[in-house]
């Protein structure tokens, strides 16, 4: 993979952090970080998307923007993670996180809601790389974002569906416990599908198994809260390490 041009250049995160703290959230487990993604990073995101997320026989996704030619899809990943990334309403907001593994940017990660300081309800989204498959991140970085969701976010539930022929995303939701949460027939690439439905709320987050509660580090997480109006600007909660033991829009229909 091409290292993009703009990559050596000073980075202006910090000033993108005090204008949109999003900017400013990491949730670090080991390997595992997500954050957002700058320009620089978009790039080799859209040249590893480009390479492949799925086979030719597989369509895990609501729109088909992972297909066509390379140019088409770097376009696609760009233009979509911009859309994102400025998705920061208080009523609508979307943290479409880049997955990034030792460093490299490898997938993303999406924790979005509306209306989340009256429904305390959210979706999560992914997707990995094709060579970054079938090696468990696709797990790990979804307890990642429950993580950041309700430890973080304060969380009443999260929400996440999987069409029914993508056993991958499936079996992610049960091994970390969702319970399941009704089906449906909607459309994909003019066909009619199974998407399935998947629920984790507050009580079975907090009942999950020791094998599930790894040691999370959450940064930056004070200002997005008072940014998503979940505290007041006087009432901000300071930054804390996990405590040892806890675990402190159609991106996907995956991971």
């Amino acid at each position: 993979m091409s290292v993009p041009r703009h990559a050596g250049r000073h980075s202006i995160r910090p000033d993108l952090e005090a204008v949109i703290p999003t900017f400013g959230l990491r949730v670090r487990w080991d390997d595992l970080e997500l954050r957002l993604a700058d320009d620089p990073e978009l790039l080799a995101l859209a040249e590893l998307a480009a390479d492949g997320v799925h086979g030719p026989d597989v369509s895990p996704f609501s729109r088909p923007w992972a297909q066509g030619t390379r140019e088409e899809v770097r376009r696609s990943v760009v233009t979509r993670q911009w859309i994102r990334r400025g998705r920061i309403a208080v009523d609508d907001w979307s943290l479409a996180l880049g997955v990034f593994r030792d460093g490299e940017i490898i997938g993303t990660q999406a924790v979005s809601a509306k209306d989340f300081q009256v429904t305390r309800s959210g979706h999560t989204g992914s997707w990995l790389g094709l060579r970054h498959q079938g090696q468990g991140i696709g797990t790990r970085m979804r307890l990642m974002a429950l993580h950041l969701a309700f430890e973080g976010l304060d969380a009443a539930e999260m929400l996440s569906e999987a069409f029914e022929d993508n056993p991958a995303s499936n079996a992610v939701s049960r091994r970390l416990g969702y319970t399941a949460n009704g089906s449906r027939v909607t459309a994909r690439e003019g066909n009619s599908v199974v998407e399935k439905g998947y629920r984790m709320t507050r009580q079975l987050w907090d009942a999950r198994p020791e094998n599930l509660r790894p040691e999370i580090m959450l940064d930056g997480l004070s200002p997005v809260r008072t940014f998503f109006g979940i505290d007041r600007p006087d009432h901000a909660v300071s930054e804390a390490p996990p405590v040892p033991g806890t675990t402190g829009e159609d991106e996907h229909r995956g991971p």
